[in-house]
């Protein structure tokens, strides 16, 4: 059976950090690429970050850029987010999300369309 845990939400004050982990079983994730998405109350959700099948390859959205890392390592089936200088519009539901390719370098800016999610973790940042 499949399962996709994210890990490591909470609240924090503006300025603080966490790091988050998505954890996966009973799939070869070193076969995924994997995306963060976030989704605020009353709104859509959105792109944060993403990462190719060995890491070599990161995107990030323009609002996180320069704050987020995105890392895995497939040896432990966990790809993380680092959060740094964290900002209360960053408040939101945290998931985490793969799908199978072949394409080594692939990275998807996508919110949909993915193989696998996780339940998601609350993030909620206080100003």
């Amino acid at each position: 059976q499949v399962q996709v845990v994210e890990s490591g939400g909470g609240l924090v004050q503006a300025g603080g950090s966490l790091r988050l982990s998505c954890a996966a079983s009973g799939l070869t994730f070193s076969s995924n690429t994997v995306t963060w998405v976030r989704q605020a109350p009353g709104k859509e959700r959105e792109f944060v970050a993403a990462i190719s099948l060995s890491g070599a390859n990161t995107d990030y959205a323009d609002s996180v850029k320069g704050r987020f890392t995105i890392s895995r390592d497939n040896a432990k089936n966990t790809v993380y987010l680092q959060m740094n200088s964290l900002k209360p519009e960053d408040t939101a539901v945290y998931y985490c999300a793969a799908r199978r390719t072949l394409l080594s370098s692939t990275t998807y800016r996508t919110t949909g369309g993915y193989d696998y999610w996780g339940q998601g973790t609350q993030v909620t940042v206080s100003s």
